[in-house]
């Protein structure tokens, strides 16, 4: 696989994300474009080798009313890319990583715990393909392709075919059962690195609990060559966390503190006015039987 463009997905909420991200890229020694598919209307300035990324098909989506993280499917119209959330730090260069790897390439533990990657209609689809269909779900934050999927036209077709269009584009909370439906429709072969041959140790910092995460990475091989913090909650910090906040500044770093602060109070207040409204919801109903 010849890697020739890095893309993600981002907008003004996740800059700091985002701009730790991109720095763990360019120290990794790739310099690579950057594109960037916008969440929404909330941009910032991006940096040296970075752009915005649209298209007509995004343009597509958008009218369609479908949720902003279906940009995504824009990358399934090129090739020879690896895609990534905001929330990745690298490890190692994506190129020299993938440059022996041909296909769709993943490197999630989500064949563990397929959950959120299908919906009931998806998940008969994938399991009609194989009684080992697990193994071809993923998380939709990381992947790799050196192959056009469909064209802009092709895609649109799937996406409004009835058998398929509840999952790829109606689907409200997010783009991951869709996007897996997709490239599982298409021909090309998905080969996830946290499987054998390559048995790479997990990419998702929430599967590392101890202060010795390293250890786990002793053997070269094993080694992950990006660490994702997809549904981690980062206000409940671990060891491995570090990895991204050393690519902050200090004033960054206090601004990330801050948010995180925020997002506490915030849940910490939701759970005051839910708590009560449970204990009268019991109350109600001892009463009543």
């Amino acid at each position: 696989m010849k890697i020739e463009k890095i893309i993600t997905l981002a907008n003004s909420a996740v800059r700091l994300r985002f701009l730790a991200m991109e720095r763990s890229l360019r120290a990794v020694g790739c310099d690579l474009p950057l594109f960037v598919i916008p969440y929404d209307e909330g941009r910032f300035d991006l940096p040296k080798n970075a752009l915005w990324w649209t298209t007509e098909l995004h343009q597509w989506l958008q009218s369609e009313k479908a949720h902003p993280t279906m940009g995504k499917y824009q990358c399934l119209t090129t090739g020879n890319y690896q895609f990534i959330d905001s929330d990745v730090i690298f490890l190692k260069n994506p190129v020299e990583k993938l440059k022996d790897e041909h296909g769709f390439i993943t490197s999630c533990c989500h064949w563990n715990n397929p959950g959120h990657t299908f919906t009931s209609e998806s998940r008969i689809i994938l399991q009609n393909k194989t009684t080992c269909w697990p193994r071809n779900v993923f998380n939709t934050g990381q992947f790799a392709c050196d192959q056009i999927l469909y064209s802009a036209q092709e895609l649109k077709s799937r996406c409004l075919d009835p058998r398929y269009i509840n999952t790829v584009l109606r689907f409200p909370y997010h783009e991951q059962p869709g996007l897996v439906l997709l490239v599982n429709l298409s021909p090309v072969g998905i080969h996830n690195l946290t499987l054998p041959p390559t048995c790479m140790e997990s990419t998702w910092a929430g599967d590392y609990l101890t202060e010795n995460y390293k250890d786990y990475w002793s053997e070269e091989t094993k080694m992950p060559y990006l660490i994702h913090w997809a549904g981690c909650d980062m206000s409940k910090p671990r060891i491995i966390d570090s990895l991204f906040t050393e690519y902050l500044t200090s004033s960054e770093l206090k601004e990330w503190k801050d948010q995180l602060a925020l997002k506490a109070k915030k849940q910490l207040s939701r759970r005051r006015t839910f708590l009560p409204q449970i204990k009268s919801v019991i109350k109600r109903f001892v009463k009543v039987k």
